[in-house]
């Protein structure tokens, strides 16, 4: 498997000769927020068979990326999604939408593909009519690989995406706060614990960050990684921790 970190929750996973994409922002801005670490993705980064969205965020689901993405991959969104994205983006992305909830399980190529639980805001602004369950989705190839999404800890996080191989996990933001549905450095090494990974590559941290406010708190944009590395050491020194840089890629033995 190599796995590729573009960015925030954006990651290219190849598996078995399938390409997946998680929550896809191939800009150098989402609104207000603009990217301070590392170039725009690679126009490869939008080459894949299936695009993972975790939930309706702007800064997981991106609507201005979709026309990035290779036309003909399919849309694994939460259920409720494909009418936002109809709505802004009009049938010829809704139509390629697969829309999912937690337990349900599709098949992408060669891989198995499980939705599951993730403990985090659903809707699309505080004010939208728009919502839906927000995910993380274990994939099952060789090795297996939980991509969190957004997420805080949750009593059936194990049972869920566990055990697997690889964790894809979120250890900070965007921006000077982190707010409830979020981990941090040290609630992210006990997720990866629970759901016994033997290998975990930190992200959606030192990436994006609001215009004007590039040294408000800046222990919160670059340290999370390294403060995450630090954290699974504490929690299970046993796993292997691999802080990327955006753009760099990993090969992940089966």
């Amino acid at each position: 498997m190599q796995v590729t970190w573009w960015g925030h929750a954006t990651t290219t996973i190849e598996a078995n000769g399938t390409r997946l994409l998680t929550d896809p922002v191939l800009t150098s801005r989402i609104a207000h927020l603009r990217r301070r670490r590392g170039p725009m993705p690679a126009p490869e980064a939008g080459e894949c068979d299936a695009v993972l969205i975790s939930h309706l965020h702007a800064d997981h689901l991106h609507l201005t990326s979709l026309p990035f993405i290779s036309p003909d991959a399919a849309l694994v969104v939460p259920r409720g999604a494909a009418k936002l994205i109809h709505a802004d983006s009009g049938p010829l992305y809704s139509d390629r939408c697969i829309e999912v909830a937690p337990g349900n399980q599709i098949k992408i190529g060669s891989v198995e593909i499980t939705a599951v639980t993730a403990h985090h805001d659903g809707r699309r602004l505080p004010w939208s009519s728009y919502s839906a369950q927000a995910l993380g989705y274990r994939i099952d190839s060789s090795p297996s690989v939980w991509f969190a999404g957004d997420t805080d800890l949750y009593d059936g996080l194990a049972a869920e995406a566990g055990q697997v191989d690889l964790a894809l996990v979120p250890v900070g933001g965007w921006g000077p706060s982190l707010g409830p549905g979020h981990l941090d450095p040290v609630r992210a090494a006990e997720a990866v614990r629970r759901v016994g990974a033997a290998t975990a590559v930190p992200v959606h941290f030192g990436t994006f960050w609001p215009i004007g406010c590039d040294w408000i708190k800046p222990e919160l944009f670059l340290p999370p990684g390294e403060r995450f590395k630090t954290a699974m050491t504490e929690t299970d020194p046993a796993v292997k921790v691999e802080v990327l840089v955006p753009g760099q890629s990993l090969e992940v033995p089966a």
